[in-house]
């Protein structure tokens, strides 16, 4: 990938999140299926309705910078997804469970890398509404991690508790 700009990093970025929450939406909602921890399920279905107001965001971004709002392939949540599809078609009941937790947290911890990075990018540029924006869905995504690690270490009690 060859970027002329540091404006135009940013929007490649912006690129890259708006097809990660867009792939992230079927996840989520996958992941809330297959898990049978009901705290943990919920944690992933409300993150989901959470996911569609930061891809409306991120179309509020495209709009203030002027872009076209557009995706651009991210390989690293295809490689999260295509490694889950993987994994729950071959597991199930507990393990896949502790799996899904654990995916949900990588997830978590690259849109956070991600939103972070691009919120100073914006600020640097003056994109100040759009470095809004992105701060707002970093709040949000560092939420969504506190609520899955809390669910998995209470699931993890759970599981000491029942042995």
């Amino acid at each position: 990938m060859t970027t002329d700009s540091t404006e135009q990093l940013l929007v490649d970025g912006v690129q890259e999140l708006y097809y990660a929450e867009k792939r992230l939406l079927d996840a989520l909602d996958t992941l809330a299926e297959q898990t049978s921890d009901e705290e943990t399920s919920q944690a992933f279905a409300d993150h989901r309705e959470e996911t569609k107001g930061q891809i409306h965001r991120l179309e509020r971004i495209f709009e203030d910078m002027d872009v076209e709002a557009q995706t651009r392939p991210e390989p690293v949540i295809d490689a999260l997804i295509q490694e889950h599809e993987e994994f729950s078609g071959e597991n199930d009941g507990e393990v896949l469970d502790r799996y899904n937790m654990a995916v949900g947290q990588k997830t978590e911890h690259y849109e956070i890398a991600a939103y972070g990075n691009l919120t100073s990018l914006a600020e640097k540029l003056g994109h100040d509404e759009a470095a809004d924006l992105l701060a707002q869905t970093l709040q949000e995504e560092e939420e969504a991690l506190e609520a899955v690690t809390q669910s998995s270490e209470s699931f993890d009690q759970q599981e000491i508790a029942s042995d």
